[in-house]
């Protein structure tokens, strides 16, 4: 009898697991065989593998053990902890290294751009001591030129603070009304025309002089100009080195540089050179400041006369618009309270035509039920209570209306003159408004640069005694 080579193994028919009868997917993926020899199907030719893979075998027949699996699995995690704790230390070693061949290589060059530093500052102090006597000249001549200027220009302009005075005259004719008063102002400015022409003859001279001086500053200016611009020179090369580093352009081999040597100057010499430039220029800065002081002894003694007139006309002016100011503002705050009155009268007369109005409903109630009322017969006309009640609120209606509409004609009333005191009002304002642009805008616009402009220089920024 030939052996079934498709029986199933002891483990697959177990006595204690029930046989389930076979879905449709597991009849398609493992077709039936109904006969179970050899013989017969050697004979025959199934399209398919001529030996039928039984998955079950794996269970019986597997190649590694559980354990064998698990210690493959440690063995590969250990390997990979070795072999990265082993890359993370050459990195660390190879990190270190790194660092320091580069600290070395920075302490080395930061030691020579230091040296190179030194050199600099060395330079820089001489530089910086040229620097500020420049400066100091510049600001001399500066200050010298802008006094000439000044003296110049206050001489120049001498005959514009009459025709200020007379345009501030012709402005104040424009006011209005009442605002049409001869007041401090026109008086102070009377005076200040003549003050002016007194001190037109005083600022002519000092003017050559000047020009003189500021001749010499230049050519001492010119002088340290050079000596900076050699300086600089030497100093741009000497920073540029300071600055160079590795990756900057430019560098190479030079061979031999170091046995060049070029320099015509020793370090004495250079600083004497130096100091005698300085040593001339403060000289000339001492003479021009001299100058400058008899400049501003001049200068002062006019702006002293000339300032002191400015500011009364100025106070006058100031005190002109305050008085102007305070009434229009008062005028404008009882503007304002009465508009409010008048806001606050229109509410009332629209709070008294909307009583009268809420009176109709209950008029019309109370008379319709005394109307109704009368079709009573017989007996039942009766001079009741309600009957009464309703009588007196008629009569009570009808005096509220009346006393209602008194009320709402003198509302009326009341407002009609608030409307035209408001109109009087804002006629005043009107008034002291143009008072207010001629006095501060047209004549005190005029006057902010008179007799001369601050900004053109220190002399009439400082404080003037009386």
């Amino acid at each position: 009898m030939a052996t079934a080579y498709y029986s199933a193994s002891p483990m697959m028919r177990h006595p204690g697991v029930s046989q389930s009868p076979r879905t449709p997917s597991f009849t398609n993926t493992y077709p039936i065989v109904t006969d179970k020899t050899i013989s017969s199907h050697m004979s025959k030719n199934l399209g398919h593998a001529k030996t039928y893979y039984n998955p079950a075998r794996n269970v019986l027949y597997s190649r590694y053990t559980q354990n064998d699996w698990a210690n493959s699995n440690r063995g590969h995690y250990n390997l990979s902890d070795r072999e990265r704790a082993a890359a993370e230390s050459i990195r660390a070693d190879a990190w270190r290294t790194v660092k320091e061949c580069d600290a070395r290589t920075r302490n080395r060059q930061f030691s020579n751009t230091r040296k190179l530093g030194e050199r600099t500052q060395d330079i820089a102090f001489w530089k910086q001591e040229l620097h500020s006597e420049m400066d100091a000249m510049q600001n001399e001549i500066e200050n010298l030129r802008e006094h000439k200027r000044v003296l110049e220009k206050a001489l120049m302009d001498s005959n514009n603070p009459l025709h200020i005075a007379e345009e501030c005259c012709m402005h104040r004719e424009k006011r209005q009304g009442i605002d049409l008063v001869n007041d401090d102002v026109e008086r102070q400015l009377s005076r200040e025309v003549g003050t002016i022409r007194k001190c037109q003859d005083r600022m002519k001279r000092l003017v050559e002089k000047a020009s003189i001086q500021l001749k010499l500053d230049r050519a001492v200016l010119h002088d340290l100009d050079q000596d900076s611009k050699d300086k600089n020179h030497a100093q741009n090369l000497d920073d540029r080195m300071h600055g160079l580093r590795n990756t900057s352009a430019g560098v190479g081999y030079h061979p031999g540089i170091e046995n060049v040597d070029h320099t015509i100057t020793i370090p004495y010499s250079w600083v004497k050179y130096t100091q005698e430039n300085i040593a001339r220029s403060q000289k000339m800065r001492a003479a021009s400041e001299r100058l400058r002081g008899e400049i501003d002894a001049c200068l002062r003694a006019c702006a002293n006369e000339m300032w002191s007139q400015f500011n009364s006309v100025n106070n006058s002016f100031n005190s002109r618009l305050q008085e102007t100011s305070d009434a229009r503002n008062k005028l404008q705050a009882h503007l304002q309270r009465t508009m409010q009155e008048i806001f606050d009268m229109e509410r009332n007369i629209d709070i008294l035509r909307k009583a009268i109005a809420d009176k109709e409903l209950p008029m019309k109630v109370a008379q319709t039920r005394l109307e109704e009322r009368t079709r009573r017969i017989n007996v039942e006309m009766c001079n009741d209570p309600s009957m009464k009640g309703l009588q007196r609120e008629v009569h009570e209606l009808r005096e509220s209306i009346r006393f209602l509409k008194e009320k709402l004609w003198t509302s009326e009333q009341a407002l009609a003159r608030l409307m035209k005191t408001k109109s009087a009002l804002e006629h005043d304002i009107s008034v002291k408004e143009n008072s207010l642009a001629i006095d501060g805008k047209a004549c005190m616009g005029m006057r902010k640069g008179f007799p001369m402009e601050p900004k053109q220089g220190p002399i009439f920024s400082m404080p003037v005694t009386y």
